[in-house]
């Protein structure tokens, strides 16, 4: 079994398979898959979906869903030297499923090597009111990961448009200096907006999403912070579903805690935790405030990954359900952005005067 792709040049790839589901995912330099659509290049029936997206700057992804599992027998470019086109052809065999588990993963080569790790600085005293707040606003989903969609809107797109605002409104105070975990539409792992939140310094973490149910009815904004036991089963589905997209892309996560580094870990909770909840207490009366409505049961937990970070305040916000048209035109409603955006920064200026009270009376 074949697959063909024509290219408008040679570049660089690299194909491997990854399993639970069984996916076949080939990765391209410079490729540009916009406008392309799935249902006009799968015209086979053992390829049950595919992906398309950046995977990250200057790299494209293509995740194909295989019907069972198979190795990569053979896999080639071939150039046009006239029209400096060329073809990938990857030729497929049926393969037996413990063998392929085995045999899935990407292999290591100097083309693909990231560059090297940056250089993390010092961890930085907690704001005690003499300098500007630095917030992480971390638009969900992104790249090969749309997140939820609906009626052709995606997650992934309007998270970033509501970062993008957010950032303005908290900078324009001159009291938040704002980073993004991602500036365009780039998949991340979830694990690595964390790991950029803390590059950056950042003093806060927000998470931003906007889900959407296959069935069922729900609305209204809604706050998690970090708990190993879900709130409720809906919050339960919610994380798993998160969590869904790094496998998506490709990358599985493992938890592989070492003792003494999760001990150092809770102990840096037992500080973090409470200023998480009293971050997001001051988020859901925020915009409860400045919206005039707010979900019944505004605040809830979930083991989120993003929400893991030991040393940082960190909340992840639901804006609403995106399958709820009332939602989805509050989403795409700049005023009603504005608003939620104003109770947010609102929420933001008294929880870090707190903050920064509680502080001084921890150093005397």
């Amino acid at each position: 079994m074949d697959i063909v792709l024509k290219l408008t040049q040679a570049v660089p790839f690299r194909v491997f398979t990854l399993g639970k589901p069984a996916r076949l995912v080939l990765d391209f330099r410079e490729v540009n898959f916009n406008g392309v659509r799935a249902e006009k290049l799968i015209r086979t029936d053992f390829v049950t979906n595919m992906r398309l997206g950046l995977f990250r700057p200057g790299w494209s992804r293509m995740v194909l869903t295989l019907k069972r599992p198979m190795k990569v027998f053979e896999a080639a470019m071939q150039t046009d030297e006239t029209r400096g086109d060329a073809l990938v052809r990857v030729r497929l065999t049926p393969q037996d499923p413990a063998e392929f588990l085995v045999q899935t993963g990407a292999g290591k080569t100097d083309a693909w090597a990231l560059p090297k790790p940056a250089v993390i600085p010092l961890a930085k005293h907690r704001p005690l009111g003499g300098r500007k707040v630095v917030v992480a606003l971390d638009p969900g989903h992104g790249g090969i990961d749309p997140g939820a969609r609906y009626q052709r809107q995606n997650e992934a797109d309007l998270m970033l448009t509501l970062a993008r605002e957010i950032k303005e409104s908290l900078v324009l105070t001159g009291r938040y200096e704002v980073k993004l975990t991602r500036r365009e539409n780039v998949f991340m792992s979830l694990e690595g907006r964390v790991s950029q939140a803390r590059r950056e310094g950042a003093d806060v973490f927000i998470s931003l999403h906007a889900d959407a149910l296959a069935e069922g009815t729900a609305t209204g904004t809604t706050v998690y912070t970090l708990s190993k036991v879900a709130s409720n089963k809906a919050a339960a589905a919610l994380a798993a579903s998160h969590e869904r997209s790094d496998l998506l892309a490709g990358v599985d996560l493992a938890a592989q805690d070492d003792l003494i580094a999760s001990v150092l870990m809770d102990m840096a909770r037992v500080e973090t935790t409470p200023r998480s909840e009293k971050l997001a207490e001051a988020i859901v009366g925020g915009i409860a405030e400045s919206v005039g409505k707010i979900r019944s049961r505004p605040r809830l937990s979930a083991g989120f990954s993003v929400l893991k970070a030991p040393d940082i305040p960190s909340v992840l916000i639901e804006f609403g359900f995106m399958s709820n048209p009332s939602d989805l035109q509050n989403l795409s409603n700049a005023k009603w952005r504005a608003q939620v955006i104003a109770g947010l920064t609102n929420a933001l200026d008294s929880w870090s005067i707190d903050d920064a009270a509680q502080a001084k009376l921890l150093r005397k």
